[in-house]
């Protein structure tokens, strides 16, 4: 089957297309035949080498996510899944080919009329999105700050929240242009990269950071009387290493900092939260973001332009 795997960690160019075996699936396993891939900022951070200390090594296929057909079980008591289409999580890799195995625990049958690009853009940043909120106890008429709101995470966040009926829900944001686009999902307050901008609010009861970088203090500065920041992503790198002490000089705010990942939560409540928001982008009811939809082959094209700052939503990869 064709591939892509990281062949130099670093630069996009370090990826290539490859031929690679294609994949048996092991009993409690899966075969896809994948229709669409989602490119998310994680593989971006793989790709680069930041995470070697977690195992990655070159030659790896990134990407996590892909939707498509079942063409195979590992076990026979599995084989009513076959034909059927569905959303997966592959684990720490394996997405970006032709074929990929995935856990049975890890599949979701995807509803009838939800098409396989939305899938991918809402599978992975849906729950993580939920959790992530329910992390930092984010209540009905609570403010919220999400920074980093362009890519599928903080998409998911501010439609979640304004479902929830939320108070304030401002966004950090590049352009115009787009900060009229999160207004169209929800946002009501457009910041800039910075944290400045519209002045209807200055401070926040939870701040979600997909960004991460040198900026944490200033969002943690961020926070009102008792605000919650939570860090779900880190695209722009690890905070400096003293960033604890911009809680401990408002030591008196009761302000507090957490970090979140899915690999917390048990797997059925991943599945029932997926199903249901699988069902509810069916109905209408949720916005799948698709930036673009290019060939496998443009694996690398696809992290230039995540890198650029120019993706709204995300890019959808199709063997």
């Amino acid at each position: 089957m064709k591939a892509v795997s990281i062949q130099t960690f670093g630069d996009p160019g370090g990826m290539a297309v490859i031929d690679a075996p294609a994949p048996a699936p092991k009993p409690g396993q899966l075969l896809i035949e994948v229709r669409t891939i989602g490119v998310g900022g994680v593989d971006a951070v793989i790709r680069r080498g930041t995470l070697g200390g977690y195992g990655f090594r070159e030659g790896i296929i990134p990407g996590s996510e892909v939707a498509g057909r079942v063409i195979a079980a590992g076990d026979p008591a599995d084989a009513a899944w076959v034909g059927r289409d569905v959303w997966a999580f592959t684990g720490v890799g394996g997405a970006y080919a032709e074929q990929a195995v995935a856990r049975l625990e890890d599949v979701t049958e995807l509803p009838e009329g939800l098409a396989p690009v939305d899938a991918v853009a809402l599978g992975s940043a849906g729950p993580v999105a939920h959790f992530a909120l329910a992390q930092a106890r984010f209540g009905r008429g609570e403010s919220l700050l999400v920074r980093g709101a362009a890519g599928s995470l903080g998409i998911m966040a501010i439609q979640l929240a304004t479902l929830g009926d939320a108070g304030a829900i401002a966004v950090t944001t590049s352009s115009p242009e787009r900060g009229k686009r999160l207004r169209e999902l929800g946002a009501t307050v457009l910041l800039d990269r910075s944290g400045d901008g519209d002045a209807l609010s200055r401070e926040f009861d939870v701040v979600l950071d997909i960004i991460g970088g040198h900026a944490v203090p200033s969002f943690i500065d961020r926070l009102a009387d008792n605000g919650r920041m939570v860090s779900i992503g880190v695209v722009g790198g690890y905070p400096p290493a003293d960033f604890g002490m911009a809680l401990m000089r408002s030591f008196q705010r009761s302000r507090s900092f957490g970090t979140f990942s899915l690999n917390t939560v048990p797997t059925d409540e991943r599945n029932r939260i997926r199903a249901e928001q699988f069902a509810a982008a069916a109905r209408g009811e949720l916005r799948a973001v698709v930036h673009d939809v290019l060939p496998l082959t443009a694996a690398a094209d696809a992290h230039r332009r995540i890198e650029s700052g120019e993706v709204f939503g995300r890019i959808v990869l199709t063997p």
